[in-house]
Formats: C-alpha cells, sequence, structure tokens
C-alpha cells in the first residue's frame, strides 16, 4: 500500500523515454505571448497587471543593486506556481515533488547570493556570522553555529517545498481512497470524507501559491542581506 501511494512521485516516462522535461517545459506553453497590439485583452491585461504587482512588492525592499534580480525571481515565482498547481489535476506529475529539482533551484540561487554578498561586502557578509556584542569565550561557538546555519538554507528552501507538496498530494489521496471504499459501504461517512476532500484540495490550492511565494521570498531576503 506504501508503494502505490508513493507512485506518484514517480518521474513518468513513456515507451522507455522520461516525461520529466516534458512536465518542466510545458508551464511556459500556457502563459500567453505579448502581442505588439496597443490593446491587450483581458487575459493579457490581468497577466501583465499580476507581474507588476509582485515585481514591485519583491524588490521594494531590495537597494538598487538587487533590482536586476525581479526578471529572475519573477520568472521562478510563475513557474512555481504553474506546477504546483498542474500538479494537483488528474493524471498528472508534479515535478516540484522531487527534491533534486527543488534543489537545483535552491542551491546556485543561494550560492550565488552569498558569492555577491563576499564580493561586494566581504565585511558585512562574513560579519553574519559573528553577531556584535558577542562574549569572547562564546565566538568560537557563534561562528560554528552560524557557519552550519549559513549552509543550512538552501537545504531548507529545496526540502520545505518538497515536503509541503508531497504531504499534501499523499493526505489527499488517503482521503480519496478511504471515500472510494467507504461510499459502498458507508455513504454517510463517504459524503463527509468526500466534504473534507473538498475542502483540502481548496487548501492545496492555496499551499500551492504561498510555498511558491515563500521559496521566492526567501530568496529575496538573502539576497537583500548580501546587495
Amino acid at each position: 500500500m506504501n508503494l502505490n501511494l508513493f507512485d506518484q512521485f514517480l518521474s513518468p516516462s513513456l515507451f522507455g523515454i522520461p516525461l520529466f522535461a516534458l512536465a518542466i517545459s510545458i508551464p511556459w506553453l500556457i502563459f500567453p505571448t505579448p502581442t505588439n497590439r496597443w490593446l491587450n485583452n483581458r487575459l493579457m491585461t490581468l497577466q501583465a497587471w499580476f507581474i507588476n504587482q509582485f515585481t514591485r512588492q519583491l524588490i521594494q525592499p531590495l537597494n538598487f543593486g538587487g533590482h536586476k534580480w525581479a526578471v529572475l525571481l519573477t520568472t521562478l515565482m510563475l513557474f512555481l506556481i504553474t506546477i504546483n498547481l498542474l500538479g494537483l489535476l488528474p493524471y498528472t506529475f508534479t515535478p516540484t515533488t522531487q527534491l533534486s529539482l527543488n534543489m537545483a533551484f535552491a542551491i546556485p540561487l543561494w550560492l550565488t547570493t552569498v558569492l555577491i554578498g563576499l564580493f561586494n561586502k566581504p565585511t558585512v557578509a562574513l560579519g553574519h556570522l559573528l553577531p556584535e556584542g558577542t562574549p569572547t569565550p562564546l565566538i568560537p561557538i557563534l561562528i560554528i553555529i552560524e557557519t552550519i546555519s549559513l549552509f543550512i538554507r538552501p537545504l531548507a528552501l529545496g526540502v520545505r517545498l518538497t515536503a509541503n507538496l508531497t504531504a499534501g498530494h499523499l493526505l489527499m489521496q488517503l482521503i480519496a481512497t478511504a471515500t472510494f471504499v467507504l461510499i459502498t459501504i458507508m455513504p454517510t461517512m463517504a459524503l463527509l470524507t468526500s466534504m473534507i476532500l473538498f475542502l483540502l484540495t481548496v487548501l492545496e490550492v492555496a499551499v500551492a501559491m504561498i510555498q511558491a511565494y515563500v521559496f521566492i521570498l526567501l530568496l529575496s531576503l538573502y539576497l537583500q542581506e548580501n546587495v
């Protein structure tokens, strides 16, 4: 039973060909592309408004040096939201449930922010490892603790996104299985579990968007410390 539950997180394949790359490239086909017309349709206007609002909120706490990251972070935000929401559809695959993909996003971006801080403000970047006013006997211990917390950041980014989406999918499958089993035995309980499943689905839609936003927000906070 446990193996069947976790089969949904295996990378799909067709005739022995992995479809992971196809699942990653599909989101970009959904968004409409801008045109040269003076007036856009309602969908393009709504999309442009959302991107402008998010980008403005994202770069507002950053100084001028961090504004060049706006396009990258906004693109990654749209990518994660689209993949997370598409993964809630039946007979689909959610690439962000794979820790390898999330770590492939988290580690290079986190490492880039750290290198930018060491290159632009080495004193301030190294000063984060030792809070001001620390007693002398605690200096070695705090440096070790802060160094470990610094290197745990990308792991926390990837694991947070993976764990939240994986737990939600597993819980939805468990409740859906219970509903199908109880529908012939106890119809009243099946109706109750189906209502719980509907509420959980709404919650998972919110989680899919919130987790993508949290991923980008934490990256922007790491960037804010180093620019």
